[in-house]
């Protein structure tokens, strides 16, 4: 049975959305035709569209009219999420939008809301989740193989100079939990579960940043489980494990421990084993990104299969405010010195 083709326009063509781009491409032979490019900067719209052979627009309206599309990509600012995605939900467009969802809780869940209404299909691309290690470890989990997990520890500590490619991080308010906090702490629900309460301790390592660099949090999850995330862009160390998400989760029967290099050591009632839950280089990935770059592939694989079956995302709108709250409830608890509840939503 052939699958569903779906058409496929990606509104940004900067930095990261390359690996979006990218991406779709490979996913040709499954049902994905990447069909149009947008982005404000003529310069970046028509070189998108010449590298990968599509029509290029500098307006989200005009592309919008062009069509005819069965889904938007969004990979801009965070603060052109809301109108863009509206526009798209508006013309009955599926919308995925690039992570942090939105600059504000009530941004975010005005696009839920907006899709809910209209009954558009939409999802987050919250990728870490589908990088192929963070995969790997939830497959052993979902075998049993340590039991109900009832502790972890995920970490995100790196020394790279994101600064150079997003120079605009200097000038955030809200930084290292708003950009790569959101993804941690969606991989402790995706591993752990819906949280019950969180707390935690910023600092601002680095002086040339407004917002914090570096965060601690504690999270109590439903299922009483306990878990240390992590999270900072000022860590000084020779063997920088950068971009890749450093985790231990220990539950009744074992362990897992991912460390540098993608190795993932499973111990189940007393046995160990040891495993490269890494994938090779693709065409257009390179150390030290591929970790991420593969995630990119690993969202828009899911995304179009969900697109196809007509089912909803794992990071769904709705699913994903769940994290977006645990992002708004870190910043509580650092700056009441507390344990917050995170915010909930309800259609």
């Amino acid at each position: 049975m052939t699958a569903r083709t779906i058409r496929i326009g990606v509104i940004g063509c900067g930095f990261y959305a390359q690996n979006h781009l990218n991406a779709w491409r490979d996913l040709a032979a499954d049902g994905a035709v990447l069909a149009a490019v947008c982005d404000l900067d003529p310069a970046k719209a028509r070189s998108a569209g010449e590298m990968f052979g599509v029509s290029w627009h500098t307006d989200v309206q005009t592309m919008l009219d062009a069509g005819p599309l069965d889904a938007v990509d969004i990979v801009t600012r965070q603060d052109t999420h809301r109108a863009i995605a509206e526009a798209a939900i508006a013309r009955g467009v599926s919308t995925i939008v690039q992570k942090p969802f939105a600059p504000t809780w009530e941004d975010a869940t005005a696009i839920v809301e907006a899709a809910d209404k209209a009954g558009v299909w939409l999802a987050v691309h919250e990728n870490f989740r589908y990088q192929a290690p963070l995969r790997a470890v939830r497959k052993a989990i979902d075998s049993g193989a340590i039991g109900e997990p009832n502790w972890a520890r995920i970490a995100f500590r790196t020394g790279f100079d994101v600064y150079r490619t997003q120079p605009y991080f200097y000038d955030e308010e809200r930084f290292v939990i708003a950009d790569v906090g959101v993804h941690v702490l969606d991989v402790a629900r995706f591993l752990l579960g819906d949280v019950a309460r969180i707390s935690c301790e910023t600092q601002r390592r680095n002086p040339r940043v407004k917002g914090e660099d570096t965060a601690t949090m504690m999270l109590r999850h439903e299922s009483g489980a306990v878990s240390l995330v992590e999270c900072t862009y000022e860590s000084r160390r020779a063997d920088d494990p950068f971009p890749e998400t450093m985790l231990e989760i220990e539950g009744g029967r074992g362990s897992i421990v991912v460390s540098r290099g993608c190795r993932m050591k499973l111990t189940s009632e007393g046995e160990a084993s040891e495993t490269d839950i890494g994938t090779p280089l693709l065409p257009w990935t390179s150390h030290p990104w591929h970790v991420s770059q593969e995630g990119a592939l690993g969202a828009c694989r899911h995304f179009l299969d969900c697109l196809q079956r007509g089912v909803p995302a794992e990071t769904r709108g709705a699913d994903n405010l769940k994290t977006y709250a645990l992002v708004d409830a870190a910043y509580r608890a650092a700056a009441e010195h507390r344990s917050v509840a995170p915010e909930s939503w309800r259609a």
